[in-house]
């Protein structure tokens, strides 16, 4: 067995942190939300055990040290492999390895992981222990309190009784039901009802796990009211990837107590403009990055002006970092006007 490792920076990140989303929080992504906070723990999208087990698909692990704190997410249920897979994330520099328990849509059901393995607590369990087991970085879990016609009160304790007795100190509980058959992924995010007070009664019930709060949550208020409640974390999904300046811009300060001035949407945009250049200039398009962006103005004069300028510059296959400098021109001939 590998020599484990306590990692309290991990968990004073977990205080906010922006969930793992497919096709959203690649690591392009993830360098743009650390350009606002240097706290927030960040998440990469769920990568496939058997896509780097068997399909050598170890560019999925690619990322930037200046993402840190960064944690991979896996999906898989086979202990052996998600045990070989978190190893090879150690090895890429992950110090947390984090399991899928929680994805309703049919691709991720097909493969039985994500959210059908809440009927199957022991295998969840024997998966974690293995992946524990194989290498000294945290293994913790990000479920849904139920799936279909589970009573959640009655499913969810013996759930994290599991994984807690498996060695897991740290879970992330998405406070709705995943429905397997009838609703899309969209819909499961959507319709089944939230029940944030089931969460809280958990970390009463598991005083000794670090529980973080998942599901519905737009707002920074929203995040310290669940943090003066007791729970240890709050993660964030659509909302910072929408509007990360509202979300992240100020969260170092109220969630983290740091004293630095957040950053604000033009700042950070400036600072992408160098990462953008070097990915252009390594044959990359500009387009990859850009797209992370179009919310930077959301709410704000501009904001329209922003997001067609990059959308259509960026589409351009020779488009580099100075779309980047001329959507901010219009940014803020827009903000003038605003101002009268």
């Amino acid at each position: 067995m590998t020599e484990k490792r306590d990692y309290p920076e991990l968990a004073s990140a977990a205080r906010l942190s922006v969930a793992p989303m497919l096709d959203w929080t690649d690591r392009f992504c993830r360098l743009i939300h650390r350009q606002f906070s240097v706290r927030t723990l960040l998440y990469t999208e769920m990568v496939t055990a058997p896509a780097l087990v068997r399909g050598g698909a170890l560019h999925l692990l690619d990322h930037d040290p200046a993402e840190h704190p960064v944690a991979l997410q896996l999906g898989g249920s086979d202990p052996a492999e998600l045990a070989e897979a978190a190893a090879l994330g150690w090895q890429a520099g992950y110090g947390e390895i984090n399991l899928n328990v929680g994805c309703p849509s049919d691709r991720v059901q097909s493969g039985c992981f994500g959210a059908v393995l809440m009927r199957d607590p022991a295998l969840v369990a024997r998966a974690v222990a293995a992946m524990i087991a194989a290498s000294p970085a945290e293994v913790t879990v990000k479920c849904r309190i139920g799936v279909d016609d589970d009573d959640p009160a009655a499913v969810l304790p013996g759930f994290l009784d599991a994984v807690a007795g498996a060695g897991v100190r740290r879970v992330t509980i998405h406070a709705r039901k995943a429905w397997l058959k009838g609703l899309s992924p969209k819909e499961n995010r959507e319709i089944p009802p939230l029940d944030y007070p089931l969460v809280l009664a958990m970390k009463q019930r598991f005083p000794q796990l670090h529980v973080s709060v998942n599901g519905g949550i737009t707002s920074l208020d929203q995040a310290e009211s669940f943090l003066a409640a007791g729970l240890d974390g709050v993660m964030i999904g659509r909302a910072a990837y929408h509007e990360p300046a509202a979300i992240l811009a100020d969260a170092d300060r109220r969630i983290f107590g740091d004293a630095a001035q957040a950053k604000t949407a033009g700042q950070v945009a400036r600072a992408m403009i160098p990462h953008i250049a070097a990915h252009v200039a390594a044959g990359g398009r500009a387009h990859a990055m850009t797209r992370h962006m179009l919310g930077l103005f959301a709410g704000r004069p501009g904001a329209r002006a922003w997001r067609r300028h990059l959308s259509v510059a960026a589409a351009r296959r020779e488009a580099g970092a100075e779309i980047v400098e001329e959507a901010l021109a219009l940014v803020e001939r827009e903000t003038a006007r605003a101002a009268g």
